[in-house]
């Protein structure tokens, strides 16, 4: 006997309940420890910086460890202006000074996954703060890319909301000739270096998909943070291969 055709209200009810448990395989799905995400603040005129990057390079290549690095444009005035730096990172840096009780920003300064932070020059603290954020109790938001979007699932809430985050970073080797201030004559090698950031929109805990605007450039990896307000610890991680 020949399979009759479907209608198409039969075909679009079909389609809807695949949706559907897509949806809920989706938000259902056993929720998996994010990496760790290491954010130091650097400048190519902070003369103490050089090793603080060499430590969060190779912090870098640990599977379950994201390092990011945000130049900062506060030391320009001694002569050499930061060519990574703008000033929504250094914005980020003060939300977090004021968040942890940091009387006021200062480079280098490494943050661990939004919930502690340290001198960069402290090799042997930061590795202490990388170990404990692994064993942290988290209940991460089940997080995927949908093409040109990102789909974040439900959660809990931190007191005071939470944002979603995209950052955009370069995972090459950066080698910059510094011609004035501190660092005059130096090399200064970077890696990770955050090239963009922008705030996708509030997460309130229920499901939400979100469009992502194009990279600005070639060779990016893309990160999608989901954050507590204002400096919050992070919740949520999630990357791409790059673009």
């Amino acid at each position: 006997m020949a399979d009759l055709p479907l209608s198409p209200a039969l075909m679009i009810r079909g389609a809807l309940i695949a949706g559907m448990l897509g949806f809920v395989a989706f938000t259902g799905a056993a929720r998996a420890a994010p990496p760790v995400v290491i954010e130091l603040f650097t400048a190519q005129g902070c003369a103490s910086c050089g090793e603080a990057s060499a430590h969060a390079a190779s912090l870098a290549t640990q599977k379950d460890v994201v390092a990011l690095t945000w130049s900062v444009d506060y030391w320009d005035y001694l002569g050499w202006k930061d060519t990574f730096a703008k000033p929504e990172f250094a914005e980020r840096q003060r939300a977090y000074a004021a968040k942890l009780g940091v009387a006021e920003v200062y480079t280098p300064q490494v943050v661990v996954d939004g919930r502690d932070q340290t001198p960069g020059v402290k090799a042997d603290d930061v590795d202490k703060l990388v170990r404990d954020a692994r064993h942290d109790p988290f209940d991460p938001p089940q997080m995927r890319f949908r093409g040109a979007r990102i789909a974040v699932g439900s959660g809990r809430v931190p007191t005071g909301g939470a944002d979603i985050w995209l950052v955009r970073y370069d995972p090459r080797e950066q080698d910059i000739e510094v011609k004035d201030g501190e660092n005059r004559g130096h090399k200064v090698v970077e890696r990770n270096v955050v090239v963009e950031l922008q705030r996708l929109g509030p997460w309130r805990g229920r499901p939400v998909l979100l469009p992502l605007p194009a990279a600005s450039a070639s060779g990016l990896k893309t990160l999608v943070l989901v954050q507590g307000s204002h400096g919050g610890k992070i919740l949520g991680v999630l990357e791409d291969g790059g673009s």
